[in-house]
């Protein structure tokens, strides 16, 4: 199966007061920390950049990663992971399943981008938990990128897609307790709860 990781850094980052993708977090950025994760878990990695989208492009060391643009970031994530699914349906080759990430999770590792990847289909629906708490990396297998993509509305992204389908069993929640802290950066120096 052939898995790519789509980094979703489009946010200008309002509570943080710039956007993330350009914050600095234990010498390197957060975008380059995120896409030097994914790319040690995959071999297809696209980074959605949006808010001083140049500046990222300019600044980040994106090796490895293809760059898209992001519009309409100012829409909210939903936007963002449209973006990148429409991306992944372009790309040369055919990808399986999506990695979905977030740029403000600098806890995040290979090892949980790996776990979920074994659950890698093009049926499959699957989200890490941590403790029994849901959070990030979502996996999307390519059937339900359409789905995904009609019903991801602003800040929610796939949520809602997920929720009615783990209504009906079809969502795998995989356990990633330990491989990866799960907490994201909402405001300078204050982590939050996934």
């Amino acid at each position: 199966m052939q898995t790519a990781a789509v980094v979703l850094a489009a946010g200008g980052g309002r509570r943080y007061g710039k956007p993330k993708a350009l914050v600095e977090y234990e010498g390197s950025l957060l975008v380059e920390r995120a896409v030097r994760t994914a790319r040690a878990a995959t071999d297809v990695v696209l980074v959605v950049l949006g808010a001083q989208a140049v500046d990222v492009w300019r600044t980040a060391d994106l090796t490895g990663a293809t760059v898209l643009a992001n519009k309409d970031w100012e829409s909210g994530m939903a936007s963002s992971l449209r973006t990148g699914l429409d991306g992944l349906r372009g790309f040369p080759g055919t990808v399986d399943a999506a990695l979905i990430t977030l740029v403000d999770m600098p806890g995040m590792t290979p090892e949980a981008l790996r776990r979920m990847a074994e659950h890698a289909s093009p049926d499959a629906l699957a989200v890490a938990t941590y403790d029994g708490v849901r959070s990030h990396p979502v996996l999307l297998g390519r059937d339900h990128w359409a789905g995904v993509i009609e019903t991801a509305q602003g800040d929610e992204g796939a949520r809602r897609y997920l929720a009615e389908h783990s209504a009906a069993g079809k969502v795998t929640e995989v356990d990633c307790t330990g491989l990866a802290d799960p907490t994201d950066l909402d405001v300078p120096g204050v982590p939050s709860a996934p």
